[in-house]
């Protein structure tokens, strides 16, 4: 085992790659290969079973209803009181049986009738009667084998492949019953040809040799023409007699191993029956089986080709990479190893492992000069903290400012300037939370408390030249929002807009909530702005690296705005000259984390 593992790790990488994949890939895939091709294989022998037996059942089925058409019409011949009285009568003359014979059409009414039967005639014993190829006399087939049979069936029938002699004694599968007069204690035989066309027809559709046969085992019709009158043992070698044929068995059929299914038809009221053989060559159940089989090999040598070509195209180019790797750092690498690291065998890892020895002791070098040169750094550092905590104290404290403020207010109020006192009071609140604004977000009614602190300013300064309403949705007030959202769309409209209006501005800030949609809409009655510069403005806005002049506030919000909720909640500028300014937009609402 030792000398195993030596010699697997004294192997280059690129042949312990190659030797892991024959071992890790090459092995499992044969394995479920075969095993994939054995299975597909049995399936097509099983299909091409299953549907050879399937079409010789409706085969047996056609066929069936085919002779149920001569039952039928032989069941009506025995009943039919004419024929009867027909075959019974003693004719005293020529013209008599001519005229009996004229007058009775019902075998001409059965064959137009009957696609499925060719000939329809009698066998009596009643001399009077003329041999016209209907009504035939008995003694001329009284020794046959298949008379001789219906006279012992008791009414049944019998089915029979025997010559026709109406039609140069070509043989037909026949219906043939014997009829009982008992009241006339006469017989007749009835023989009913069934049409060959017509099973032919029916049998030309299958793709393998399909053979009917009678009792006697002769072959009555088939759709190989060669077999058509022939005895089946004929056909289909084999040491089992006929009689004893049922299911499926192996014989040769013209010198091949071929499959052969035997079916059994006993039409009612019959005395014998008729029986379906179905012969499938070895050849023909094999072919698609090797198909599969072959396909199954294709697919297996193409794979492992493939595999095999990658493999060894990776796995050199793996290993060229780290010989190239090692040549890289036996060249940078310089000094006395201090740190041994050790890896067993003599492969390209091997080798980059007295590399990274060299490289360890160069980076336990160099990172020795880093923390000496991070002291140094550390050192300098702590002097430039000191320096801006004595720069930081020096500046003015915020809370300074709003002290002041309110210290102002304080002496404004007292000696009775309340208007400056409440202004201030406003400035101071405006500014503490301009100031305390973070990225968290905030309600609409504390942005809106923002926006009425800017106005209420405004106001003062601009007195009856300004005036503002909020028309506040309750709905709306606690959905969050970013913070200075609409205190630059108000800014905006004051400056912009309300800035050379001599009297009678008016600021309107609307919030409604339409269904999942949180609606803001700011409005003045101010000068409005031209169709050019509107559409300048818009082209600013789609191009937000465009932060120029007094713009700047409009183009944030609206950059907060799309990157936030999407470009439907970007804003929607309309404006007309001399006829104000309306800014909208929209915020999708989905509870407290809609944002």
């Amino acid at each position: 085992m030792r000398k195993i593992k030596n010699y697997f790790n004294n192997m280059k990488l690129q042949s312990k790659l190659v030797f892991s994949f024959i071992i890790a890939v090459f092995i499992p895939l044969l394995t479920v290969g075969s095993f994939l091709t054995h299975e597909l294989r049995s399936n097509a022998l099983s299909e091409t079973k299953e549907q050879v037996s399937s079409d010789l059942e409706r085969v047996k089925k056609r066929t069936a209803e085919t002779l149920e058409k001569a039952i039928y019409v032989s069941n009506n011949l025995t009943l039919d009181t004419e024929l009867k009285e027909l075959v019974n009568t003693h004719y005293r003359t020529i013209h008599e049986v001519v005229s009996a014979y004229n007058n009775y059409h019902k075998f001409d009414e059965y064959l137009k009738t009957y696609q499925e039967i060719s000939n329809i005639r009698v066998y009596t014993k009643n001399e009077t009667m003329l041999n016209n190829w209907r009504f035939m006399p008995e003694n001329t087939i009284h020794n046959d084998f298949w008379y001789r049979s219906a006279k012992e069936a008791h009414g049944l029938i019998g089915w029979y492949y025997i010559p026709d002699e109406t039609k140069k004694n070509r043989k037909f599968l026949s219906l043939v019953r014997n009829i009982n007069y008992h009241d006339d204690k006469t017989n007749a035989v009835l023989v009913i040809d069934v049409n060959n066309k017509h099973l032919s027809d029916m049998l030309s559709q299958e793709r393998t040799p399909v053979m009917i046969l009678d009792d006697n085992d002769y072959i009555v019709v088939s759709n190989r023409t060669k077999f058509i009158g022939k005895k089946i043992d004929e056909v289909v070698k084999i040491d089992i007699p006929p009689s004893e044929w049922s299911g499926t068995f192996t014989g040769k059929v013209d010198g091949e191993k071929s499959e052969v299914l035997v079916d059994i038809l006993l039409p009612e009221i019959s005395s014998n029956k008729v029986r379906f053989v179905s012969v499938i060559p070895k050849k023909i159940i094999m072919a698609d089986a090797n198909r599969f089989l072959l396909l199954g090999f294709v697919v297996i040598a193409f794979s492992l080709i493939i595999a095999i070509m990658l493999i060894y195209f990776f796995s050199k180019l793996l290993a060229n990479r780290f010989l190239k790797l090692g040549e890289q750092i036996d060249t940078i690498s310089e000094g006395n190893l201090t740190v041994d690291i050790h890896v067993d065998g003599e492969d390209e890892i091997g080798l980059l492992s007295n590399q990274v020895n060299h490289m360890v002791l160069n980076i336990k070098e160099l990172i020795d000069q880093v923390e000496k040169a991070h002291i140094k750094n550390n050192i300098l550092e702590k002097r430039q903290q000191e320096i801006k905590l004595k720069m930081m104290a020096s500046q003015i404290n915020p809370h300074f400012l709003f002290n002041a403020l309110e210290s102002i207010r304080m002496k404004a109020h007292m000696k009775g300037e309340k208007e400056i006192a409440g202004v201030v009071k406003l400035l101071g609140k405006l500014m503490r939370k301009s100031i305390s604004v973070t990225g968290e977000l905030i309600t609409l009614q504390s942005e809106i408390e923002l926006v009425k602190c800017y106005l209420d300013i405004q106001k003062f300064r601009y007195d009856d030249r300004l005036s503002y309403s909020l028309n506040i949705d309750p709905l709306s007030e606690n959905n969050l929002i970013h913070p200075l959202i609409i205190q630059p769309l108000v800014e905006n409209a004051v400056l912009h807009g309300l800035e050379d209006q001599s009297h009678g501005g008016n600021v309107e800030i609307t919030t409604k909530m339409m269904g999942e949609e949180l609606h803001v809409i700011v409005s003045d009655n101010g000068k409005g702005i031209s169709e050019d510069k509107l559409v300048s403005i818009n082209k600013v806005l789609e191009k937000t690296e465009d932060n120029r002049g007094n713009r700047i506030g409009l183009v944030n919000v609206h950059q907060r705005l799309t990157l936030t909720f999407g470009d439907r909640s970007g804003l929607s500028i309309k404006s007309n000259p001399n006829s104000g300014t309306k800014v909208s937009f929209v915020i999708p609402v989905r509870g407290n984390n809609h944002v």
